[in-house]
């Protein structure tokens, strides 16, 4: 899957001579966490965020009062708080490289280009999304977490013996296990009793971790 699949389309952008209280409006409006800046011919020129406003804000401690702080805002750019040619990734980019993206860089969301033009935005809402997704968190089944052998076939194996049960699985995914020679699994399987899915894969783990109805 590539983020142009889950990207939010058309984003909401703002110029780099808006002010900084006009950011905070859009933000608060929009329930929004970051804004691309664009110029006026919709070319990206930065990003900016609700932490860049409120490190731009003045502190709590000011001598300034309500409407001089609103008049200070009203005049500051976006361009002097905004991150400047900030990480963008392509529209075809596959989903799980912006996620390492943005875990690497600790960002909370790329600018998407499509043909050097901005095309959307992804952020970590829409990868908590996915991830729900993933999971398939909001179906019925028993969820296992187990520890499998690193070897070829292995899941292959485990999901001809749920097949056999009469079971259909609904979710799988793979993590890093103790060391090299094994991984964890977590999936989610409905149309099987606990028992019976504790006993079909039983023959292919090393250790079964958690088994629940969810």
């Amino acid at each position: 899957m590539t983020v142009g699949k889950r990207m939010t389309q058309n984003p909401i952008t703002i110029l780099p001579n808006d002010s900084v209280a006009k950011a905070r409006k859009i933000m608060q409006r929009e329930k929004i966490h970051r804004l691309p800046v664009v110029d006026k011919h919709g070319k990206l020129k930065g990003i900016v965020t609700e932490k860049d406003l409120l490190k731009a804000s003045p502190s709590t401690a000011t001598a300034l009062d309500v409407y001089e702080i609103s008049e200070l805002l009203s005049e500051l750019q976006v361009e002097s708080v905004m991150t400047v040619d900030p990480i963008t990734i392509d529209v075809e980019t596959p989903i799980e490289d912006a996620a390492r993206i943005m875990a690497e860089n600790n960002i909370g969301g790329l600018p998407i280009m499509k043909e050097g033009h901005l095309a959307g935005i992804i952020t970590e809402s829409d990868l908590f999304k996915l991830f729900v997704e993933l999971f398939g968190v909001r179906r019925s089944g028993i969820r296992a977490t187990i520890l499998i052998p690193e070897k070829r076939g292995e899941l292959a194996d485990i999901a001809v013996a749920i097949r056999d049960k009469g079971g259909n699985i609904i979710s799988i995914g793979t993590f890093l296990g103790e060391d090299m020679t094994n991984a964890l699994l977590t999936l989610k399987v409905e149309d099987m009793s606990r028992e019976d899915l504790i006993s079909c894969l039983s023959p292919y783990v090393e250790e079964i971790r958690d088994v629940r109805e969810v």
